[in-house]
Protein backbone atom coordinates (compact mmCIF):
# COMPACT_ATOMS: atom_id res chain seq x y z
CA UNK A 1 0.00 0.00 0.00
CA UNK A 2 2.80 2.19 1.08
CA UNK A 3 4.61 1.49 -2.48
CA UNK A 4 1.12 2.57 -3.86
CA UNK A 5 0.59 5.84 -2.78
CA UNK A 6 3.95 6.55 -2.96
CA UNK A 7 3.98 6.21 -6.76
CA UNK A 8 0.83 7.90 -6.97
CA UNK A 9 1.83 10.72 -5.20
CA UNK A 10 4.92 10.84 -7.55
CA UNK A 11 2.65 10.43 -10.69
CA UNK A 12 0.58 13.54 -9.78
CA UNK A 13 3.94 15.46 -8.98
CA UNK A 14 5.21 14.97 -12.64
CA UNK A 15 1.77 15.65 -13.89
CA UNK A 16 1.45 19.07 -11.98
CA UNK A 17 5.08 20.18 -13.42
CA UNK A 18 4.28 18.86 -16.80
CA UNK A 19 1.36 20.61 -16.94
CA UNK A 20 2.74 24.10 -16.03
CA UNK A 21 5.14 23.28 -18.72
CA UNK A 22 2.38 22.92 -21.32
CA UNK A 23 0.85 26.44 -19.85
CA UNK A 24 4.30 28.31 -20.35
CA UNK A 25 4.49 26.83 -23.76
CA UNK A 26 2.35 27.00 -26.92
CA UNK A 27 2.27 26.17 -30.86
CA UNK A 28 2.54 28.38 -34.06
CA UNK A 29 2.91 28.06 -37.15
CA UNK A 30 4.83 29.15 -39.29
CA UNK A 31 3.74 29.69 -42.97
CA UNK A 32 7.15 30.31 -44.08
CA UNK A 33 8.03 26.77 -43.47
CA UNK A 34 4.87 25.35 -43.54
CA UNK A 35 5.31 23.66 -39.88
CA UNK A 36 3.97 24.10 -36.39
CA UNK A 37 7.23 25.13 -33.96
CA UNK A 38 6.77 25.24 -30.26
CA UNK A 39 7.80 28.58 -28.52
CA UNK A 40 7.57 29.59 -25.04
CA UNK A 41 4.43 31.56 -24.28
CA UNK A 42 4.92 35.40 -24.15
CA UNK A 43 7.85 34.53 -26.48
CA UNK A 44 8.55 38.03 -28.96
CA UNK A 45 8.23 37.72 -33.00
CA UNK A 46 12.01 39.67 -32.70
CA UNK A 47 13.16 36.68 -30.36
CA UNK A 48 11.50 34.23 -32.57
CA UNK A 49 12.44 35.76 -35.93
CA UNK A 50 16.00 35.69 -34.60
CA UNK A 51 16.29 31.94 -33.85
CA UNK A 52 14.96 31.13 -37.16
CA UNK A 53 16.80 33.32 -39.45
CA UNK A 54 19.41 30.87 -40.79
CA UNK A 55 16.13 28.81 -42.03
CA UNK A 56 14.22 31.76 -42.94
CA UNK A 57 17.02 33.08 -45.07
CA UNK A 58 16.55 36.11 -44.36
CA UNK A 59 16.12 38.47 -40.55
CA UNK A 60 12.72 39.43 -40.90
CA UNK A 61 11.66 43.32 -40.51
CA UNK A 62 8.02 42.34 -39.21
CA UNK A 63 5.34 39.49 -39.50
CA UNK A 64 1.67 39.07 -40.39
CA UNK A 65 0.03 37.94 -37.19
CA UNK A 66 -2.91 35.67 -38.87
CA UNK A 67 -2.71 38.24 -41.54
CA UNK A 68 -2.37 41.12 -39.13
CA UNK A 69 1.07 43.22 -39.61
CA UNK A 70 2.44 43.28 -36.61
CA UNK A 71 6.24 44.67 -34.97
CA UNK A 72 8.63 42.47 -33.50
CA UNK A 73 7.80 43.10 -30.37
CA UNK A 74 4.90 41.85 -30.31
CA UNK A 75 4.33 38.71 -27.36
CA UNK A 76 2.84 35.63 -28.34
CA UNK A 77 -0.16 33.91 -25.58
CA UNK A 78 -2.03 31.93 -27.98
CA UNK A 79 -1.57 29.85 -31.00
CA UNK A 80 -1.17 31.93 -34.27
CA UNK A 81 -0.65 31.54 -37.90
CA UNK A 82 2.77 33.75 -38.58
CA UNK A 83 4.46 35.02 -41.54
CA UNK A 84 8.02 36.81 -40.84
CA UNK A 85 8.58 39.61 -43.45
CA UNK A 86 11.77 40.37 -45.19
CA UNK A 87 12.72 43.89 -46.14
CA UNK A 88 11.91 43.51 -50.12
CA UNK A 89 7.88 42.98 -49.14
CA UNK A 90 5.16 45.74 -49.04
CA UNK A 91 4.33 45.60 -45.53
CA UNK A 92 8.30 45.52 -44.56
CA UNK A 93 8.90 48.29 -46.72
CA UNK A 94 6.26 50.79 -45.56
CA UNK A 95 7.48 49.42 -41.76
CA UNK A 96 11.45 50.62 -43.20
CA UNK A 97 9.91 53.66 -44.19
CA UNK A 98 7.59 55.01 -41.17
CA UNK A 99 10.72 53.85 -39.16
CA UNK A 100 12.99 56.58 -41.00
CA UNK A 101 10.66 59.38 -40.67
CA UNK A 102 10.47 59.06 -37.14
CA UNK A 103 14.35 58.91 -37.16
CA UNK A 104 14.25 62.02 -39.16
CA UNK A 105 11.92 63.56 -36.47
CA UNK A 106 14.43 62.93 -33.83
CA UNK A 107 17.53 64.27 -35.27
CA UNK A 108 15.52 67.55 -36.07
CA UNK A 109 14.61 67.76 -32.30
CA UNK A 110 17.98 67.12 -31.78
CA UNK A 111 20.01 69.80 -34.27
CA UNK A 112 16.97 72.48 -34.52
CA UNK A 113 14.96 72.93 -30.91
CA UNK A 114 11.73 73.94 -31.75
CA UNK A 115 11.24 73.34 -35.65
CA UNK A 116 8.50 71.82 -37.09
CA UNK A 117 8.69 68.85 -38.96
CA UNK A 118 6.31 68.21 -41.43
CA UNK A 119 6.70 64.89 -44.42
CA UNK A 120 4.07 66.04 -46.78
CA UNK A 121 4.08 63.71 -49.95
CA UNK A 122 6.41 61.32 -52.24
CA UNK A 123 8.29 62.75 -55.08
CA UNK A 124 10.94 61.76 -57.11
CA UNK A 125 11.68 58.58 -55.83
CA UNK A 126 11.25 59.48 -52.05
CA UNK A 127 9.49 61.68 -49.85
CA UNK A 128 9.17 65.47 -49.04
CA UNK A 129 9.88 67.50 -45.94
CA UNK A 130 9.56 70.75 -44.89
CA UNK A 131 11.23 71.82 -42.45
CA UNK A 132 9.87 74.99 -40.46
CA UNK A 133 11.72 77.52 -38.05
CA UNK A 134 15.01 77.09 -39.20
CA UNK A 135 15.44 80.11 -41.94
CA UNK A 136 16.68 78.18 -45.57
CA UNK A 137 16.98 75.02 -45.77
CA UNK A 138 20.24 73.93 -47.93
CA UNK A 139 22.88 71.44 -48.02
CA UNK A 140 24.50 72.09 -44.55
CA UNK A 141 20.65 71.40 -43.02
CA UNK A 142 20.80 68.17 -44.81
CA UNK A 143 24.08 67.15 -43.88
CA UNK A 144 23.96 68.13 -40.68
CA UNK A 145 20.23 66.08 -40.05
CA UNK A 146 22.04 63.21 -41.78
CA UNK A 147 24.73 62.88 -39.16
CA UNK A 148 22.21 63.11 -36.82
CA UNK A 149 20.80 59.91 -38.12
CA UNK A 150 23.10 57.94 -38.51
CA UNK A 151 24.79 58.56 -34.90
CA UNK A 152 21.03 57.43 -33.55
CA UNK A 153 22.22 54.58 -36.03
CA UNK A 154 24.86 53.57 -34.76
CA UNK A 155 23.52 53.82 -31.16
CA UNK A 156 21.04 51.10 -32.03
CA UNK A 157 18.67 52.56 -30.54
CA UNK A 158 15.23 50.75 -29.70
CA UNK A 159 11.23 52.10 -31.26
CA UNK A 160 9.46 50.81 -28.29
CA UNK A 161 5.95 50.45 -28.60
CA UNK A 162 3.36 52.23 -25.64
CA UNK A 163 -0.45 51.98 -25.23
CA UNK A 164 -2.27 54.06 -23.00
CA UNK A 165 -5.58 56.33 -22.92
CA UNK A 166 -5.83 58.51 -25.54
CA UNK A 167 -6.54 61.39 -23.06
CA UNK A 168 -2.78 60.73 -21.94
CA UNK A 169 -1.11 60.60 -25.27
CA UNK A 170 -2.68 63.75 -26.51
CA UNK A 171 -0.69 65.22 -23.05
CA UNK A 172 2.42 63.54 -24.39
CA UNK A 173 1.79 64.70 -28.00
CA UNK A 174 0.99 68.52 -26.62
CA UNK A 175 4.00 68.43 -24.51
CA UNK A 176 6.43 67.86 -27.49
CA UNK A 177 4.49 70.83 -29.63
CA UNK A 178 2.91 68.27 -31.61
CA UNK A 179 -0.45 70.40 -31.85
CA UNK A 180 -1.44 68.31 -35.77
CA UNK A 181 -1.51 65.09 -33.57
CA UNK A 182 -3.35 66.39 -30.48
CA UNK A 183 -6.02 67.27 -33.29
CA UNK A 184 -6.57 63.68 -34.83
CA UNK A 185 -6.84 62.31 -31.70
CA UNK A 186 -9.29 64.87 -29.94
CA UNK A 187 -11.38 64.14 -33.55
CA UNK A 188 -11.23 60.52 -33.96
CA UNK A 189 -12.10 59.57 -30.06
CA UNK A 190 -10.39 56.43 -29.45
CA UNK A 191 -10.24 55.44 -26.34
CA UNK A 192 -6.69 53.83 -26.21
CA UNK A 193 -4.05 55.32 -28.27
CA UNK A 194 -0.53 53.23 -29.52
CA UNK A 195 3.12 55.42 -29.87
CA UNK A 196 6.41 54.75 -30.30
CA UNK A 197 9.39 56.50 -27.81
CA UNK A 198 12.69 56.65 -29.13
CA UNK A 199 15.78 58.15 -27.33
CA UNK A 200 13.27 60.54 -25.21
CA UNK A 201 10.79 61.79 -27.57
CA UNK A 202 7.49 60.04 -28.90
CA UNK A 203 5.27 59.99 -31.74
CA UNK A 204 2.76 57.92 -33.49
CA UNK A 205 1.84 55.84 -37.07
CA UNK A 206 -0.71 53.94 -38.77
CA UNK A 207 1.51 50.85 -38.42
CA UNK A 208 4.50 49.23 -36.94
CA UNK A 209 8.17 50.45 -37.01
CA UNK A 210 11.60 48.37 -37.32
CA UNK A 211 12.55 47.18 -33.32
CA UNK A 212 15.58 49.08 -33.62
CA UNK A 213 17.35 51.93 -35.26
CA UNK A 214 20.26 49.39 -37.25
CA UNK A 215 17.53 48.46 -39.48
CA UNK A 216 17.62 52.31 -41.14
CA UNK A 217 21.24 51.82 -42.44
CA UNK A 218 20.31 52.84 -46.04
CA UNK A 219 18.83 56.37 -46.38
CA UNK A 220 19.58 59.86 -48.27
CA UNK A 221 18.51 63.29 -46.94
CA UNK A 222 19.01 65.93 -49.67
CA UNK A 223 18.13 69.42 -50.12
CA UNK A 224 14.67 69.60 -52.41
CA UNK A 225 13.37 72.68 -53.60
CA UNK A 226 12.76 74.75 -50.38
CA UNK A 227 12.67 71.18 -48.02
CA UNK A 228 14.16 68.30 -47.99
CA UNK A 229 14.44 65.02 -49.74
CA UNK A 230 14.33 61.90 -47.96
CA UNK A 231 15.39 58.70 -49.82
CA UNK A 232 14.84 55.10 -48.68
CA UNK A 233 16.35 52.13 -49.97
CA UNK A 234 15.92 50.85 -53.36
CA UNK A 235 13.33 47.86 -53.78
CA UNK A 236 15.33 46.35 -56.36
CA UNK A 237 18.51 46.83 -54.31
CA UNK A 238 18.27 46.84 -50.53
CA UNK A 239 21.51 47.81 -50.41
CA UNK A 240 21.66 50.82 -52.23
CA UNK A 241 19.92 54.16 -51.83
CA UNK A 242 17.02 54.63 -53.98
CA UNK A 243 17.46 56.91 -56.94
CA UNK A 244 16.17 60.13 -57.09
CA UNK A 245 14.26 61.21 -60.25
CA UNK A 246 13.09 64.92 -60.75
CA UNK A 247 9.63 65.68 -61.37
CA UNK A 248 9.47 69.70 -61.34
CA UNK A 249 5.75 69.47 -63.23
CA UNK A 250 4.52 66.97 -60.62
CA UNK A 251 5.96 69.26 -57.81
CA UNK A 252 4.10 71.71 -58.80
CA UNK A 253 0.88 70.19 -58.74
CA UNK A 254 1.22 69.10 -54.82
CA UNK A 255 2.25 72.60 -53.96
CA UNK A 256 -0.66 74.35 -56.06
CA UNK A 257 -3.04 72.30 -54.67
CA UNK A 258 -1.11 72.73 -50.61
CA UNK A 259 -2.02 76.33 -51.14
CA UNK A 260 -5.36 75.50 -51.96
CA UNK A 261 -5.60 73.13 -48.72
CA UNK A 262 -3.78 76.45 -46.45
CA UNK A 263 -6.26 78.79 -47.46
CA UNK A 264 -9.46 76.61 -46.90
CA UNK A 265 -7.44 75.33 -43.09
CA UNK A 266 -7.78 71.81 -44.20
CA UNK A 267 -4.01 70.53 -44.13
CA UNK A 268 -4.37 67.15 -42.03
CA UNK A 269 -7.35 64.67 -41.03
CA UNK A 270 -7.24 66.40 -37.71
CA UNK A 271 -8.65 69.57 -39.60
CA UNK A 272 -11.02 68.35 -41.81
CA UNK A 273 -12.90 66.26 -39.18
CA UNK A 274 -13.06 69.26 -37.29
CA UNK A 275 -15.25 70.92 -40.51
CA UNK A 276 -17.01 67.91 -40.32
CA UNK A 277 -18.19 68.58 -36.60
CA UNK A 278 -18.68 72.18 -36.99
CA UNK A 279 -21.30 71.36 -40.17
CA UNK A 280 -18.71 72.77 -42.71
CA UNK A 281 -18.45 69.60 -45.14
CA UNK A 282 -21.17 71.18 -47.61
CA UNK A 283 -19.04 74.26 -47.92
CA UNK A 284 -15.91 71.81 -48.59
CA UNK A 285 -17.31 69.59 -51.07
CA UNK A 286 -18.58 73.41 -52.92
CA UNK A 287 -14.96 74.71 -52.58
CA UNK A 288 -13.20 71.54 -53.63
CA UNK A 289 -15.57 71.13 -56.96
CA UNK A 290 -15.47 74.75 -57.61
CA UNK A 291 -11.42 74.10 -57.94
CA UNK A 292 -11.53 71.13 -59.94
CA UNK A 293 -14.03 73.11 -62.68
CA UNK A 294 -11.41 76.34 -62.13
CA UNK A 295 -8.49 73.74 -63.29
CA UNK A 296 -10.37 72.14 -66.46
CA UNK A 297 -11.16 75.35 -67.55
CA UNK A 298 -7.79 76.92 -67.88
CA UNK A 299 -6.80 73.40 -69.31
CA UNK A 300 -9.47 73.85 -72.16
CA UNK A 301 -8.74 77.42 -72.58
CA UNK A 302 -4.93 76.42 -73.61
CA UNK A 303 -6.00 74.10 -75.42
CA UNK A 304 -8.12 76.58 -77.41
CA UNK A 305 -5.21 78.92 -77.90
CA UNK A 306 -2.79 75.91 -79.33
CA UNK A 307 -5.79 75.00 -81.50
CA UNK A 308 -6.12 78.36 -82.95
CA UNK A 309 -2.83 78.63 -83.73
CA UNK A 310 -2.53 75.95 -85.69
CA UNK A 311 -2.05 73.04 -82.83
CA UNK A 312 -3.46 71.02 -80.45
CA UNK A 313 -6.09 69.05 -82.81
CA UNK A 314 -5.62 65.55 -80.54
CA UNK A 315 -5.97 65.99 -76.95
CA UNK A 316 -3.98 62.78 -74.61
CA UNK A 317 -5.48 62.64 -71.48
CA UNK A 318 -4.03 59.76 -69.38
CA UNK A 319 -2.84 58.73 -65.96
CA UNK A 320 -3.06 55.64 -63.80
CA UNK A 321 -5.75 53.31 -62.45
CA UNK A 322 -8.88 55.40 -61.13
CA UNK A 323 -6.97 58.60 -61.16
CA UNK A 324 -10.63 59.63 -62.73
CA UNK A 325 -9.27 60.09 -66.26
CA UNK A 326 -13.03 59.35 -67.58
CA UNK A 327 -14.60 62.14 -66.12
CA UNK A 328 -12.13 64.38 -66.30
CA UNK A 329 -11.82 63.82 -70.46
CA UNK A 330 -16.19 64.62 -70.50
CA UNK A 331 -15.73 67.46 -68.20
CA UNK A 332 -13.08 69.33 -70.20
CA UNK A 333 -15.00 68.34 -73.03
CA UNK A 334 -17.85 70.40 -71.87
CA UNK A 335 -15.59 73.17 -71.56
CA UNK A 336 -13.91 72.87 -75.05
CA UNK A 337 -17.27 73.72 -75.95
CA UNK A 338 -17.18 77.04 -73.91
CA UNK A 339 -14.29 77.68 -76.42
CA UNK A 340 -16.53 77.19 -79.32
CA UNK A 341 -14.47 73.96 -80.31
CA UNK A 342 -16.24 70.61 -80.72
CA UNK A 343 -14.89 67.64 -78.59
CA UNK A 344 -14.75 63.74 -79.93
CA UNK A 345 -14.38 61.43 -77.50
CA UNK A 346 -11.91 57.61 -77.99
CA UNK A 347 -11.37 55.46 -74.93
CA UNK A 348 -8.54 53.72 -75.34
CA UNK A 349 -9.90 51.10 -72.98
CA UNK A 350 -12.12 50.24 -75.93
CA UNK A 351 -8.86 48.86 -78.51
CA UNK A 352 -8.67 46.63 -75.64
CA UNK A 353 -7.53 42.54 -77.26
CA UNK A 354 -9.28 39.76 -76.58
CA UNK A 355 -8.40 38.63 -72.77
CA UNK A 356 -7.27 35.19 -74.30
CA UNK A 357 -4.39 37.52 -76.29
CA UNK A 358 -3.12 39.77 -73.23
CA UNK A 359 0.13 39.84 -72.21
CA UNK A 360 0.81 38.09 -68.66
CA UNK A 361 2.52 39.48 -65.57
CA UNK A 362 5.69 38.33 -63.79
CA UNK A 363 2.69 36.79 -61.76
CA UNK A 364 0.96 35.00 -64.36
CA UNK A 365 -1.96 37.54 -64.36
CA UNK A 366 -3.24 39.01 -67.08
CA UNK A 367 -1.38 42.81 -67.69
CA UNK A 368 -3.73 45.14 -68.30
CA UNK A 369 -1.63 47.94 -67.97
CA UNK A 370 0.62 46.88 -70.73
CA UNK A 371 0.92 48.94 -74.02
CA UNK A 372 0.70 45.55 -76.00
CA UNK A 373 -2.34 44.88 -74.01
CA UNK A 374 -4.11 47.71 -76.80
CA UNK A 375 -4.44 46.89 -80.31
CA UNK A 376 -2.08 49.17 -81.31
CA UNK A 377 -2.39 48.43 -85.23
CA UNK A 378 -6.45 48.85 -85.19
CA UNK A 379 -5.74 52.12 -83.37
CA UNK A 380 -3.38 53.98 -85.31
CA UNK A 381 -5.38 52.51 -88.97
CA UNK A 382 -8.58 53.93 -87.02
CA UNK A 383 -6.51 57.06 -86.02
CA UNK A 384 -5.29 57.92 -89.32
CA UNK A 385 -8.64 57.58 -90.88
CA UNK A 386 -10.28 59.73 -88.66
CA UNK A 387 -7.92 62.73 -88.98
CA UNK A 388 -7.73 62.24 -92.67
CA UNK A 389 -11.47 62.78 -92.63
CA UNK A 390 -13.02 59.70 -92.70
CA UNK A 391 -15.92 58.74 -90.91
CA UNK A 392 -15.14 55.70 -88.34
CA UNK A 393 -17.16 53.35 -86.36
CA UNK A 394 -15.50 52.95 -82.91
CA UNK A 395 -15.45 49.34 -81.52
CA UNK A 396 -16.74 48.84 -77.40
CA UNK A 397 -14.82 46.55 -75.24
CA UNK A 398 -17.21 44.05 -73.16
CA UNK A 399 -15.25 43.74 -69.83
CA UNK A 400 -17.84 40.65 -68.64
CA UNK A 401 -16.87 38.94 -71.87
CA UNK A 402 -13.54 39.85 -72.71
CA UNK A 403 -13.70 40.81 -76.32
CA UNK A 404 -14.32 44.03 -78.51
CA UNK A 405 -17.73 44.52 -80.00
CA UNK A 406 -18.88 46.70 -82.92
CA UNK A 407 -22.26 48.45 -81.85
CA UNK A 408 -22.09 50.95 -84.88
CA UNK A 409 -20.74 53.78 -82.93
CA UNK A 410 -19.85 56.16 -85.59
CA UNK A 411 -16.94 59.34 -85.20
CA UNK A 412 -16.35 61.89 -87.82
CA UNK A 413 -14.64 64.88 -87.30
CA UNK A 414 -15.70 68.21 -88.45
CA UNK A 415 -14.54 71.91 -89.00
CA UNK A 416 -13.31 72.99 -85.72
CA UNK A 417 -13.26 69.21 -84.05
CA UNK A 418 -10.79 68.57 -81.79
CA UNK A 419 -9.84 64.76 -80.54
CA UNK A 420 -9.93 63.48 -76.77
CA UNK A 421 -8.01 60.44 -76.88
CA UNK A 422 -8.30 59.09 -72.52
CA UNK A 423 -6.46 56.20 -71.51
CA UNK A 424 -3.59 55.25 -69.70
CA UNK A 425 -0.82 55.15 -72.45
CA UNK A 426 -2.08 58.49 -73.63
CA UNK A 427 1.17 60.30 -72.94
CA UNK A 428 3.78 56.99 -74.25
CA UNK A 429 5.02 58.46 -77.96
CA UNK A 430 4.68 54.91 -79.39
CA UNK A 431 0.70 55.52 -79.01
CA UNK A 432 0.91 58.10 -81.50
CA UNK A 433 4.29 58.26 -83.12
CA UNK A 434 2.24 59.05 -86.20
CA UNK A 435 1.26 62.32 -85.17
CA UNK A 436 3.42 65.47 -85.53
CA UNK A 437 3.98 66.44 -81.60
CA UNK A 438 2.74 70.50 -82.32
CA UNK A 439 -0.95 68.10 -83.04
CA UNK A 440 -0.80 67.02 -79.53
CA UNK A 441 -1.70 68.50 -75.99
CA UNK A 442 -0.97 66.24 -73.25
CA UNK A 443 -3.20 66.07 -70.24
CA UNK A 444 -1.72 63.73 -67.22
CA UNK A 445 -4.42 62.66 -64.94
CA UNK A 446 -3.75 61.55 -61.39
CA UNK A 447 -5.17 61.47 -57.47
CA UNK A 448 -1.84 64.06 -55.98
CA UNK A 449 -3.16 63.39 -52.51
CA UNK A 450 -1.99 66.49 -50.02
CA UNK A 451 -4.20 65.93 -47.35
CA UNK A 452 -2.06 64.55 -44.25
CA UNK A 453 -2.90 62.72 -41.61
CA UNK A 454 -0.59 64.63 -39.34
CA UNK A 455 2.44 66.20 -40.07
CA UNK A 456 4.47 62.90 -39.55
CA UNK A 457 2.50 60.51 -41.75
CA UNK A 458 1.30 61.19 -45.21
CA UNK A 459 -1.65 59.72 -47.27
CA UNK A 460 0.17 57.64 -50.34
CA UNK A 461 -1.97 58.53 -53.34
CA UNK A 462 -1.72 55.00 -54.29
CA UNK A 463 -4.07 54.06 -51.02
CA UNK A 464 -6.95 56.86 -52.34
CA UNK A 465 -6.76 55.38 -55.93
CA UNK A 466 -7.15 51.58 -54.23
CA UNK A 467 -10.13 52.76 -52.43
CA UNK A 468 -11.60 54.37 -55.62
CA UNK A 469 -10.75 50.99 -57.66
CA UNK A 470 -12.49 48.32 -54.75
CA UNK A 471 -15.38 50.80 -54.81
CA UNK A 472 -15.98 51.05 -58.43
CA UNK A 473 -14.95 47.47 -59.44
CA UNK A 474 -17.31 46.13 -56.69
CA UNK A 475 -19.76 48.27 -58.02
CA UNK A 476 -19.54 48.47 -62.37
CA UNK A 477 -17.61 45.33 -62.48
CA UNK A 478 -18.37 42.62 -60.59
CA UNK A 479 -15.00 42.38 -58.89
CA UNK A 480 -14.33 41.46 -55.31
CA UNK A 481 -12.60 43.96 -53.05
CA UNK A 482 -10.27 40.84 -52.49
CA UNK A 483 -9.25 40.57 -56.14
CA UNK A 484 -8.82 43.86 -56.57
CA UNK A 485 -6.49 44.35 -53.66
CA UNK A 486 -4.94 41.05 -55.10
CA UNK A 487 -4.23 42.46 -58.79
CA UNK A 488 -3.19 45.92 -57.16
CA UNK A 489 0.25 44.88 -57.31
CA UNK A 490 0.45 44.23 -60.26
CA UNK A 491 -1.30 47.16 -61.36
CA UNK A 492 1.19 49.21 -59.57
CA UNK A 493 3.95 47.81 -61.19
CA UNK A 494 2.11 47.70 -64.68
CA UNK A 495 2.12 51.72 -64.04
CA UNK A 496 5.56 52.20 -62.82
CA UNK A 497 6.43 50.55 -66.02
CA UNK A 498 3.96 51.79 -68.91
CA UNK A 499 2.55 55.07 -67.17
CA UNK A 500 4.98 56.92 -64.44
CA UNK A 501 8.03 57.41 -66.87
CA UNK A 502 6.11 59.57 -69.48
CA UNK A 503 3.96 61.88 -66.60
CA UNK A 504 6.83 64.89 -67.04
CA UNK A 505 5.65 64.90 -70.74
CA UNK A 506 2.32 66.71 -70.29
CA UNK A 507 1.27 69.94 -71.27
CA UNK A 508 -1.01 69.87 -68.31
CA UNK A 509 -0.89 68.32 -64.88
CA UNK A 510 -4.67 67.64 -63.14
CA UNK A 511 -5.08 66.80 -59.36
CA UNK A 512 -8.11 64.97 -59.61
CA UNK A 513 -7.86 64.21 -55.29
CA UNK A 514 -10.87 66.10 -53.34
CA UNK A 515 -10.13 66.94 -50.42
CA UNK A 516 -13.32 65.59 -48.48
CA UNK A 517 -13.58 62.21 -50.66
CA UNK A 518 -11.89 59.91 -48.09
CA UNK A 519 -14.48 61.10 -45.42
CA UNK A 520 -17.03 60.05 -48.57
CA UNK A 521 -15.48 57.00 -49.93
CA UNK A 522 -14.62 55.97 -45.79
CA UNK A 523 -18.26 54.12 -44.88
CA UNK A 524 -18.58 52.74 -49.12
CA UNK A 525 -15.10 51.32 -48.73
CA UNK A 526 -15.44 49.87 -45.12
CA UNK A 527 -18.32 47.58 -46.03
CA UNK A 528 -16.72 46.55 -48.80
CA UNK A 529 -13.28 45.84 -47.17
CA UNK A 530 -15.36 44.20 -44.19
CA UNK A 531 -16.39 41.32 -46.29
CA UNK A 532 -12.23 39.93 -46.86
CA UNK A 533 -11.80 36.82 -44.63
CA UNK A 534 -9.27 36.76 -42.43
CA UNK A 535 -7.78 33.39 -43.61
CA UNK A 536 -6.65 34.81 -46.99
CA UNK A 537 -3.53 36.72 -47.67
CA UNK A 538 -5.54 40.11 -48.68
CA UNK A 539 -7.15 40.34 -45.28
CA UNK A 540 -3.99 42.10 -44.17
CA UNK A 541 -4.13 45.15 -46.85
CA UNK A 542 -7.49 44.95 -45.98
CA UNK A 543 -7.31 45.68 -42.27
CA UNK A 544 -4.65 48.51 -43.11
CA UNK A 545 -6.57 50.62 -45.37
CA UNK A 546 -9.71 50.02 -42.43
CA UNK A 547 -7.42 51.00 -39.79
CA UNK A 548 -6.62 53.87 -41.96
CA UNK A 549 -10.29 54.97 -42.62
CA UNK A 550 -11.08 54.87 -39.20
CA UNK A 551 -8.97 58.53 -38.77
CA UNK A 552 -11.80 60.53 -41.15
CA UNK A 553 -14.72 61.46 -39.98
CA UNK A 554 -17.70 60.07 -41.83
CA UNK A 555 -19.34 62.47 -44.50
CA UNK A 556 -22.35 61.75 -46.52
CA UNK A 557 -22.39 62.54 -50.21
CA UNK A 558 -25.81 64.12 -50.80
CA UNK A 559 -24.15 67.40 -51.46
CA UNK A 560 -21.85 65.43 -54.32
CA UNK A 561 -22.87 67.34 -57.79
CA UNK A 562 -23.86 65.00 -60.06
CA UNK A 563 -20.65 65.79 -62.20
CA UNK A 564 -18.23 65.27 -60.04
CA UNK A 565 -15.33 63.25 -60.07
CA UNK A 566 -16.04 61.20 -57.46
CA UNK A 567 -19.19 60.08 -58.87
CA UNK A 568 -17.38 58.15 -61.24
CA UNK A 569 -16.39 55.61 -58.52
CA UNK A 570 -19.52 56.55 -56.29
CA UNK A 571 -22.57 56.43 -58.86
CA UNK A 572 -24.72 58.85 -58.72
CA UNK A 573 -23.03 60.86 -62.15
CA UNK A 574 -24.92 62.81 -64.52
CA UNK A 575 -22.24 61.51 -67.09
CA UNK A 576 -22.43 58.11 -69.08
CA UNK A 577 -19.78 55.65 -68.77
Amino acid sequence: MEKRRRFLILQKQQDIIHTRITMNRLSIYVKNLSEYIEIPRGETLGEIGRRLAGRLGFEPVCALVNNKNEDLWFELYHPKQIEFQPLTTASATRVYTRSLCMLLYRAVTRCYPGARLRIEHTISGGYYCRLDGVGEVDGETAEALAAEMKALIARDLPFEPHECLTADAIGIFRAQGLDDKVELLETTRELYTRYYSLDGICDSYYGPLVQSTRWLSVFALKPYNEGLLLLGFDRHNPSEVSHEVRQEKMFKAFVDYLRFNNIVGVRNVGELNRMVEHGMAARLISLAEALHEKIIAGISDDIARRYHDGGARVVLVAGPSSSGKTTTTKRLAIQLMTNLLKPQIISLDNYFINRENTPRDEDGDYDYESLYALDLKQFNDDLNAIIAGEEVELPTYNFELGCRQYKGDMIHLDEGSVLLIEGIHGLNPELTAAIADNMKYRVYVSALTTLSIDDHNWIPTSDNRLLRRIIRDARYRGTSPEESIRRWPSVRRGEEKWIFPFQENADATFNSSLLFELGVMKEYADALLKTVPNDVPEYAEAYRLRKFLSYFAAIGDANIPPTSLLREFLGGSSFKY
